[in-house]
């Protein structure tokens, strides 16, 4: 059997899990208040940051799920988005609208990418 590995405990969940080749993100949030702009630059680098603790990039993403607090918000997220992404490896990729767990939370990204 596969080690698994955890990284990133916080209160009772850990941010990252290494499985089988598999890095498994939770969903990441940016700062309650915040524009959708500042709060998907902040999710993205908190991506960057787990990847790089498990040993992988955004190269590597296999499918990343986008949750809205509201569609509005859809292309000023996509503008952050695209500047950050690397096209060339570009993952397949689901976005919907969902009430956050925090008013004033506009954005939650989860991630899968393999190690």
């Amino acid at each position: 059997m596969t080690e698994i590995q955890r990284y990133d405990f916080d209160t009772r969940i850990h941010h990252a899990v290494k499985h089988n080749g598999v890095v498994y993100l939770t969903g990441q949030v940016g700062t309650p208040g915040e524009s959708a702009t500042a709060q998907t630059l902040e999710v993205l680098k908190k991506i960057d940051t787990l990847l790089a603790q498990a040993g992988t990039d955004k190269s590597k993403i296999l499918n990343a799920i986008l949750w809205l607090d509201d569609l509005r918000d859809f292309d000023e997220v996509n503008k952050v988005w695209d500047a950050w992404l690397d096209k060339e490896n570009a993952p397949a990729r689901s976005t919907g609208q969902a009430r956050m767990a925090k008013s004033g939370m506009l954005v939650e990204i989860i991630i899968t990418a393999a190690a």
